[in-house]
């Protein structure tokens, strides 16, 4: 269901698909069209953009315990693989309703200890199709969920394109969501 809402405040967004930053003003009125891994999807009368969810409280929407946990130090601890890809699950591209894991983008994800402490985590992921401005967009978000997992002290988002995506790398549960069995 899409709620409208007036922003509280101004606030930064993302431009969708070009991935281009811009601010929509306080007292814009905005429909929310997703609210996908603590982030958001909202429309106005000059297009899609998505809304962080650090910046949720100028939608009236509490910030997400992602956008907090993301904030705290990853510590020294020994890292989870299975919290890695449960972090990851929490990303979205904000045009479609599935997880970037479930999409089949998430190509590799290693995590090796750092000789200064903590732990390095390097992944190499895809877009559904090259000219998608919002890659950066996503793949920050996907660092970002990755430094919030205990015991990741850094990590380094790749976008690749070998092998190319394409629809069969979708998981199961991915193509329930998108209709597609």
């Amino acid at each position: 269901m899409d709620d409208q809402v007036t922003l509280t405040r101004e606030v930064e967004v993302t431009l969708i698909p070009q991935g281009t930053p811009m601010t929509l003003p306080e007292g814009e009125t905005v429909t929310i069209t997703h609210r996908l891994g603590g982030n958001f999807t909202v429309m106005t009368h000059n297009g899609m953009f998505r809304v962080s969810g650090a910046n949720a409280d100028a939608l009236g929407e509490e910030v997400s315990s992602a956008a907090k946990s993301a904030e705290a130090e990853g510590g020294n601890g020994p890292v989870n693989t299975a919290d890695l890809w449960e972090a990851l699950k929490t990303v979205f591209d904000p045009e479609i309703p599935v997880n970037i894991v479930d999409l089949g983008l998430v190509y590799s994800l290693e995590c090796n200890e750092r000789e200064e402490g903590g732990h390095k985590v390097d992944m190499q992921m895809t877009l559904t199709a090259p000219g998608c401005g919002m890659g950066p967009v996503i793949a920050e978000d996907a660092q970002m969920r990755l430094q919030s997992v205990p015991g990741v002290s850094e990590a380094e988002v790749e976008i690749v394109w070998d092998p190319p995506w394409n629809q069969d790398m979708i998981t199961e549960e991915g193509k329930m969501v998108l209709g597609l069995i």
